[in-house]
């Protein structure tokens, strides 16, 4: 079976109910629809199982997508200039976001915004987004950034403060599509670059120095 996020169980359930229902009255074709929009929002939910393996100073990508910036900024959580790494995802996308690099949260924050097209630029400070500060075991300290887009309204993260994370685990989602900014020190070397095509979990996006 397709393994799915628990956020997108009953979004599923109540559509594929539903076809079932209407197949067994007589309208196959009411039935079909309901059933390709299950079958849809199983796609946009589907939750793969992935073999993380990082190696010390290795930084995952939090989300599959599309690379859309790596450059530097100065985000208000970290007061001081970071790496800044954007992957932007499609509606076509897993969804789920991961932990890029093990640590401990220091603050989860939701800031409402707009919903505007998320690979633009000025989304990271203008969109709704929810802000992670984790910290490693070396004191670095690094920022994650789940941004609302046009089509995405709903940010999902399951991290509170205090919470130990490691390298490859889940931690949210974002429903159907947006992105994720990583703010890292600014001494990280990016290995990747704008258009690369990223999976959260798997592909190293930069090397902490």
């Amino acid at each position: 079976m397709l393994p799915v996020a628990r956020e997108g169980v009953f979004l599923i359930v109540v559509p594929a109910a539903a076809s079932v229902a209407v197949f067994a009255a007589g309208s196959p074709w009411g039935g079909a629809g309901l059933g390709l929009a299950a079958l849809a929002l199983a796609l946009f939910f589907r939750d793969p199982r992935r073999q993380v393996l990082a190696s010390p100073g290795q930084v995952l990508s939090p989300a599959d997508g599309r690379v859309v910036a790596v450059d530097k900024r100065t985000p208000q959580p970290l007061g001081t200039e970071a790496l800044r790494i954007s992957v932007f995802m499609s509606v076509f996308n897993v969804h789920i976001n991961r932990i890029p690099f093990g640590g401990r949260v220091l603050d989860v924050r939701h800031i409402p915004g707009g919903f505007a097209m998320a690979h633009l630029d000025e989304a990271s400070v203008a969109n709704e987004r929810a802000e992670v500060l984790i910290e490693d075991e070396d004191g670095r300290r690094y920022l994650m950034v789940q941004v609302a887009g046009l089509v995405a309204r709903r940010i999902v993260c399951r991290l509170v403060e205090g919470d130990a994370v490691t390298a490859g685990s889940r931690f949210g989602l974002i429903c159907l599509g947006s992105r994720v900014d990583l703010y890292l020190p600014a001494e990280a070397r990016p290995t990747v670059k704008v258009g690369d095509k990223v999976r959260a979990g798997l592909a190293v996006i930069a090397e902490m120095g």
